[in-house]
């Protein structure tokens, strides 16, 4: 609710309220639904998903770079990006692992169960995994959407507020000149899977001698690609994250 109020001041208590236990109910449905992906097949991928702008990935994998993805916690990413993976595409997800061994090879053999691939978010290789995907033309998938820190983090706006936005991403498309597409997932009225490829964010344009300079205007302008995305559909982004911690 907290959350709720720094993002939409605007709003009364009673939508926030109502939003905010929309947003709770998504994300328990969305774990359970994880345990799924394993047994999803052709048949519900044809009657249970509808990918909108698919065209923009293939104009975008004609670049022969790979592609960038700029991704959130809304919707259920896992079920989306198994469904981009049956679809025929290669994808890698960057995520945090568990250091249980036990855990974190049950917990992913349910995400992965189409495919999916994943690297490490402070593996020491990561960087190296990343470069490989995006040369074997996959799409490798950063979720941005989460406070971060220093050293990793860079200070920016999010709904008008100051907090700390992982720079990876903007990093590594200055770097590669790969393009950089929103991929993200959101249940429609229709109660299918919507899996959206957006329109290539501009990058290279905001390039500079300024290297510090460049990686924050970059970011922030993925900053603002996600809060639109969220505003479209707030009730079904991931309210429970403290995302305007201190940066200092």
């Amino acid at each position: 609710m907290d959350n709720l109020r720094i993002a939409f001041p605007e709003w009364s208590e009673e939508k926030r309220l109502k939003v905010g236990r929309a947003s709770v109910y998504n994300m328990g449905r969305g774990f359970f639904e994880v345990f799924l992906v394993p047994h999803l097949n052709q048949k519900w991928l044809e009657q249970e998903v509808v990918f909108e702008g698919e065209e923009r990935l293939k104009s975008a994998l004609q670049q022969g770079r790979g592609i960038l993805a700029l991704s959130l916690h809304l919707g259920n990413g896992d079920v989306g990006s198994s469904a981009i993976v049956m679809k025929g595409y290669a994808l890698s997800i960057i995520t945090k692992v568990f250091k249980n061994k036990f855990m974190n090879d049950l917990w992913f053999s349910f995400r992965g169960g189409q495919g999916v691939g994943y690297i490490d978010a402070h593996s020491d290789k990561n960087s190296f995994e990343i470069l490989k995907a995006l040369k074997r033309q996959e799409i490798v998938v950063f979720v941005l959407d989460q406070f971060m820190g220093r050293p990793y983090g860079i200070a920016t706006t999010f709904f008008g507020k100051r907090t700390g936005t992982a720079y990876g991403l903007a990093l590594f498309a200055v770097k590669t000149k790969a393009p950089v597409l929103p991929i993200y997932t959101y249940e429609g009225q229709d109660r299918k899977i919507h899996v959206v490829f957006g329109p290539e964010i501009p990058v290279q344009e905001l390039v500079t001698d300024d290297r510090d300079g460049s990686l924050l205007a970059i970011t922030q302008r993925f900053n603002d690609k996600i809060e639109e995305v969220i505003k479209e559909h707030p009730e079904q982004w991931m309210w429970v994250h403290r995302r305007w911690k201190d940066f200092t």
